[in-house]
């Protein structure tokens, strides 16, 4: 390891996790589901695919608003909840997909690496598991941040949520509101990846890649309209149409009307000025 990578995890143990996890799921449907207990299902995956689409995607990966440290910490605290490694590692790697998407060097792409590979297979890859900190330069030089990316931390994490929730609310709250939300989570992640690049869906732009709209995934992801996204990467906003909602770009908004968040890019809207200040100018 040289100083500019660094370990996230060993594959064993995220293999381990993410099975065990899985398992959990499956159990699930044996313990009664009352209301409460889908409440803290709801809650605790509502808070956390917050915290992957506005913290790890849209802030760290893209830049696409901006924060104070404080904020910035509790998005990346937020992200690690979801279980999906590092702020760092999320941000370095995806910033990566999008230097090569839908080619023979992207880290997961259906095209190339098949279906199942790209959906979840190129996590637990020896090549992938270590945080490039070159790719991350402007967040590796918050010590917080690269702290919040450990391993150890993001280990106390997981089991601090498994066990709060099992000590708070019993066996239903820890396999629905733990296990189920974290599987949900998880796979609706890995079907922008993988569905996203490859089937159905829709497409509002031609990029240069395979990317796509789907209804179902953006409602599940709180508003990721991919193939939105990949037109306007360093935009905030991702839904474009009237009817496509995102959810997290509406919260965004509402967390920069109170200071919480500022610059919240919508690059929709800026290319719109500009091409009204441009048809100005030339008939000027």
């Amino acid at each position: 390891m040289t100083a500019l990578t660094r370990v996230t995890s060993p594959i064993g143990m995220s293999r381990a996790l993410y099975f065990a996890v899985h398992a959990g799921a499956l159990a699930a449907p044996f313990v009664e589901l009352d209301a409460r207990v889908l409440a803290i299902f709801a809650v605790s995956y509502l808070v956390r695919i917050f915290g992957v689409g506005a913290g790890y995607h849209r802030y760290f990966a893209h830049r696409a608003f901006r924060a104070g440290r404080a904020v910035q910490f509790l998005l990346g605290l937020l992200g690690v909840t979801a279980l999906q490694r590092g702020p760092l590692w999320w941000a370095e790697t995806h910033r990566d997909h999008h230097r090569h998407t839908d080619t023979p060097e992207d880290i997961h792409a259906p095209r190339y690496q098949g279906f199942g590979y790209a959906h979840w297979g190129w996590f637990f890859a020896e090549r992938h598991r270590r945080t490039k900190l070159a790719g991350v330069r402007d967040l590796a030089r918050f010590p917080e941040l690269v702290w919040l990316d450990s391993t150890p931390v993001c280990a106390v994490v997981a089991v601090a949520l498994g066990a709060g929730l099992w000590l708070g609310f019993g066996l239903g709250g820890f396999l629905w509101g733990f296990c189920v939300a974290t599987v949900l989570l998880w796979h609706v992640v890995h079907a922008i990846q993988s569905v996203s690049h490859s089937m159905g869906g829709y497409r509002n732009f031609a990029t240069d890649d395979a990317s796509r709209n789907h209804w179902v995934i953006a409602a599940l992801s709180l508003g990721e309209w991919h193939n939105n996204h990949h037109h306007r990467a360093a935009s905030a906003r991702q839904g474009y149409q009237i009817w496509e909602l995102d959810v997290v770009w509406l919260v965004l908004r509402a967390m920069a009307s109170v200071g919480l968040v500022s610059d919240v890019r919508d690059r929709m809207r800026d290319r719109a000025a500009a091409v009204t200040a441009l048809d100005a100018q030339e008939q000027g």
